[in-house]
């Protein structure tokens, strides 16, 4: 199949791309320019398209030719000096993309989205029929939602071939988001205190969203289905001790109560608007709101249906950790 991929040269999205370098599929990514991201793509064997998803014209110039499409691209952050790229990406780009696959005759799309689109849900740990909570707790996860609302109504009303991934929380080598900093700041003693100890999140191996993607594609006939990536829920205590038996480093031995973690996430968000600046220990409000909701994930559908088996997250986290000392 010839496949094309949008975010290709992001932390999933790499390891999509060089998955997919061992089958038989040709592969054909969109990037905004040649760096040496795009460049490791070309190793390879992927070719590249310059565009981006929220350039309309380019997506459909890249994708025309194409069998299927993986949608990788999103803003992941929890904050930006210009909040309206959140939409722009999110949003419009998804619909952008949606609407080309539409246009161009594609037969399968996987968008890949994230389990914070479900906010809080009743069901603990929730599933992929569990009726989303009313509260999203980020400019990330609403974007996102809103993006989510834009496949389903197409492919409801329009016919859109969609399947729809939600990874959990992400991590392994290479990381630099949220829970690679996490990691990285407790690692390099960054971390003045703990926060939300009590809080759990459900953590995958960065390898096993890409392994669950490519076997989303390669499915027959589950046009229409959702699936939940991860399994291991873990509190941040327990995230924090393990973090620090394998690297050897103390975590934070203050912890910060709740209120006050969130009166300082209010403080330092409000400092980060006036300087531009992202907010000091990465505490903005966005990050905290999330941190403290937490949320608990029932991934065993991919397990079934895909037949894709977890990677224990200590694993993930030995591998990242082993980064720091190369």
């Amino acid at each position: 199949m010839k496949i094309f991929i949008t975010g290709a040269t992001g932390f999933i999205g790499t390891r999509v791309v060089n998955r997919l370098a061992n089958t038989e599929h040709e592969v054909f990514c969109i990037v905004r320019k040649t760096n040496e991201a795009s460049e490791r793509l070309k190793s390879f064997g992927a070719k590249l398209i310059t565009g981006d998803v929220t350039d309309k014209e380019s997506v459909f110039r890249g994708m025309k030719g194409c069998e299927w499409v993986i949608h990788l691209a999103g803003l992941y952050s929890f904050w930006e000096k210009n909040n309206r790229l959140y939409k722009d990406i999110n949003i419009n780009g998804t619909r952008n993309v949606m609407e080309c696959a539409l246009e161009t005759k594609i037969s399968k799309v996987v968008h890949v989205s994230s389990v914070v689109i479900y906010g809080k849900p009743s069901d603990s740990p929730f599933t992929e029929e569990s009726e989303p909570g009313p509260v999203r707790f980020s400019r990330y996860s609403r974007t996102k939602y809103e993006g989510d609302l834009i496949v389903w109504d197409l492919y409801k009303n329009k016919g859109l071939p969609v399947v729809v991934v939600y990874p959990s929380a992400v991590c392994g080598p290479g990381d630099t988001k949220a829970t690679g900093r996490y990691v990285s700041d407790i690692v390099n003693k960054r971390l003045p205190a703990a926060v939300f100890k009590n809080a759990s999140l459900t953590f995958v191996h960065v390898n096993d969203v890409a392994e669950a993607i490519i076997r989303a594609a390669e499915k027959q006939g589950n046009t229409g289905e959702k699936y939940l990536i991860g399994k291991e829920i873990i509190a941040f205590q327990e995230i924090n001790n393990m973090i620090s038996g394998i690297s050897g480093v103390h975590p934070p031995k203050l912890h910060m109560p709740d209120f006050l973690t969130m009166m300082s996430a209010y403080f330092l968000t409000g400092i980060s608007k006036l300087i531009k600046k992202q907010p000091l220990w990465g505490m903005s409000l966005d990050k905290m709101r999330v941190m403290k909701e937490g949320f608990r994930v029932d991934g065993s559908k991919a397990e079934k249906e895909l037949g894709i088996t977890y990677t224990p997250v200590r694993i993930a986290l030995e591998e990242h950790i082993a980064t720091f000392k190369k």
